[in-house]
């Protein structure tokens, strides 16, 4: 759900609403996106007492937890000499400044200027958002004036246990928005085909997408006839669910997992996804499972960095399939084998791609559909017309593959 402002909305052009790509302070869609919570930062990576600086959307902002244990963000700079707040301290749930000791509220109201001989505190104040923590990450909300309730996902709430991550990409947000297996879900047999799990079976005969409540829903018919649906949230998380090689490995069957992905741009040309997975193997197996993640996902240390191998294999130095050669010989695992392989061919497009210049087919539904709901969304907005109220589905649950 998008908060609208009550202020004059700036002159846009047509040009505008079709940028789903650029996110900074001033773009259509970067004023889109600000009305929605975002998760920024895994809880985790913020202890009490501590502040970090933090960029999203082209756009600086400081984090800090206070000593209640509430996460906080501000403006990125002291009022008074500009310098990065992050360098100062955290007291109570107040953030005292490196420089000169000007201290702030979580509302962003200056408290104290202790170095001032006739202190002016409540003249200054710089911006405060609101931040919430939930399910492992810290949420933040950008926009302008009063927030919508931050989204709840219930039946994560009770789920015994899942796994969340992030990660980072030298790429547009929208590469791997527009390029998941939700909005593009035939890729995985050319991409993966080592390790996509039974490639044939899982070939997609028939895509079949519509717009509901939240954003779309994607029915995907298989080779073997069955069908499973995806889920994408507006304006930019992905829900769906996926074989795995490796839980197969475990227990003996077709293990799998379920994704909720957020996909969230530090600017144009760099994004952070954040990932809740919900795996699929139960009892003993699940254990073993658990136990030896850590050692599936570590990269043995003869083996470039994901960021090399893909570079190389861009400049034509390596072709894809001697990074192939590697997961064959045991050197490398899945996990890592697939992040080099999606990271080759989102990087392919180039750092920000050229969106108007594709050729879609009849098997990009999808990521039709999720375009023309940004460009519609955003033409209102550019025009100040009412814009559709996205409602979160509370339904949707951890089930078992169809």
């Amino acid at each position: 759900m998008i908060a609208t402002s009550n202020g004059a909305a700036p002159l846009y052009t047509e040009e505008d609403w079709h940028d789903l790509v650029h996110s900074g302070p001033g773009t259509l869609a970067g004023r889109y996106l600000r009305g929605f919570w975002h998760p920024i930062s895994l809880a985790s990576e913020l202890p009490i007492g501590r502040a970090k600086p933090i960029r999203i959307m082209s756009e600086e902002f400081t984090l800090y937890r206070g000593e209640s244990g509430a996460p906080h963000l501000l403006d990125f700079r002291c009022a008074h000499r500009r310098t990065q707040l992050s360098t100062g301290w955290v007291e109570g749930d107040d953030l005292r400044c490196f420089f000169h000791g000007w201290k702030y509220s979580p509302s962003g109201q200056c408290v104290e200027q202790p170095v001032e001989p006739e202190p002016f505190c409540e003249k200054v104040r710089i911006k405060a958002y609101p931040a919430e923590e939930y399910l492992g990450f810290v949420f933040a909300y950008l926009g302008e004036g009063d927030p919508p309730p931050l989204p709840r996902y219930p039946s994560l709430e009770t789920e015994d246990e899942f796994t969340i991550r992030e990660w980072r990409s030298s790429s547009s947000n929208h590469h791997n928005l527009f390029n998941s297996l939700v909005t593009d879900p035939t890729h995985g047999i050319f991409v993966h085909r080592d390790t996509y799990a039974e490639a044939g079976r899982m070939a997609v005969k028939e895509v079949r997408c519509e717009e509901t409540d939240y954003g779309h829903a994607t029915h995907q018919t298989l080779a073997d006839g069955h069908t499973r649906v995806a889920h994408f949230h507006m304006p930019s998380m992905t829900h769906g669910r996926r074989t795995g090689s490796d839980l197969g490995r475990v227990d003996g069957r077709s293990g799998w997992h379920e994704m909720f992905t957020w996909h969230v741009p530090v600017d144009d040309g760099h994004y952070r996804g954040f990932t809740i997975s919900v795996i699929h193997v139960e009892g003993e197996a699940r254990a073993r499972y658990m136990a030896d993640r850590p050692k599936r996902r570590a990269r043995p240390s003869d083996v470039p960095p994901a960021e090399e191998l893909v570079a190389s294999v861009l400049r034509g130095d390596l072709h894809i399939e001697d990074v192939n050669a590697m997961y064959r010989e045991g050197k490398i695992d899945a996990h890592f084998l697939t992040s080099i392989q999606d990271d080759v061919a989102r990087l392919g497009m180039g750092v920000v791609p050229d969106l108007h210049a594709e050729r879609l087919g009849r098997f990009d539904a999808a990521e039709a559909l999720t375009r023309q709901l940004w460009m519609r969304e955003l033409r209102a907005l550019a025009l100040g017309l009412p814009l559709k109220q996205w409602r979160h589905d509370t339904r949707l649950s951890v089930a078992p593959v169809g």
